[in-house]
């Protein structure tokens, strides 16, 4: 695929969505950080659920600490992995407190430190919360960049490097959060919604179908 073609097809997505984020529900950094903690291998609508009734009661290190690890539970049970990922929120609540006055860092070196924190939750946090070009490659960035030809890889990581080496430097904040709507509700996993989408003429897939 070539830079026109990628210019044309982040134009169109830009143009449909001027001021695309995440479906996370967060008003601050920290919320933010916890949210995609919880999010990973659950959906962002379950997760939406359960901070609604955690953040007002907790939503900082220091009140999320005093629940302790089974307080947390309560409120994070309907979520998938939920035990591991209590433990892993106070322990991180109790590192940035150690180590960063109660602040989310916003450095990946100091973000993927935290427990529960790999390198597509620290690319997240480092984009939608302190405007940092990351690239968070999940499933649906994977796939839609591999199908579409944008920047085909073997690899999460190898997606990650190309998207951020060839998708023009204009669209680059935002084109994490446009490919992952893409991919969530047009270039879906197995009927990807070819007749409707508005970049069915610029994408390299060898195999569109009318699949509504």
């Amino acid at each position: 695929m070539n830079k026109q073609k990628r210019t044309e097809i982040f134009t169109r997505l830009r143009d449909a969505n001027p001021n695309p984020t995440t479906e996370l529900n967060y008003s601050s950094p920290f919320e933010l950080l916890i949210a995609v903690i919880l999010s990973a291998q659950a959906t962002d609508v379950g997760v939406n659920k359960a901070t609604a009734k955690l953040y007002p009661v907790a939503n900082t290190p220091e009140a999320i600490l005093a629940l302790g690890v089974d307080g947390l539970k309560e409120y994070i049970k309907t979520i998938g992995l939920f035990n591991s990922k209590a433990e892993n929120v106070i322990k991180t609540c109790r590192m940035l407190l150690e180590k960063h006055q109660g602040e989310v860092p916003d450095n990946r070196e100091a973000l993927e430190a935290l427990p529960g924190v790999g390198r597509k939750t620290a690319n997240v946090v480092l984009n939608t919360a302190f405007g940092q070009p990351a690239m968070a490659v999940d499933t649906h960035i994977f796939r839609v960049s591999n199908r579409t030809g944008i920047a085909p890889g073997k690899n999460v990581l190898e997606v990650e490097k190309r998207l951020v080496q060839l998708v023009p430097k204009e669209f680059l904040l935002d084109a994490h959060h446009w490919l992952i709507l893409h991919g969530r509700y047009t270039c879906t996993a197995r009927k990807p919604k070819c007749g409707i989408c508005m970049i069915e003429d610029l994408c390299e897939f060898k195999d569109k179908r009318d699949y509504l």
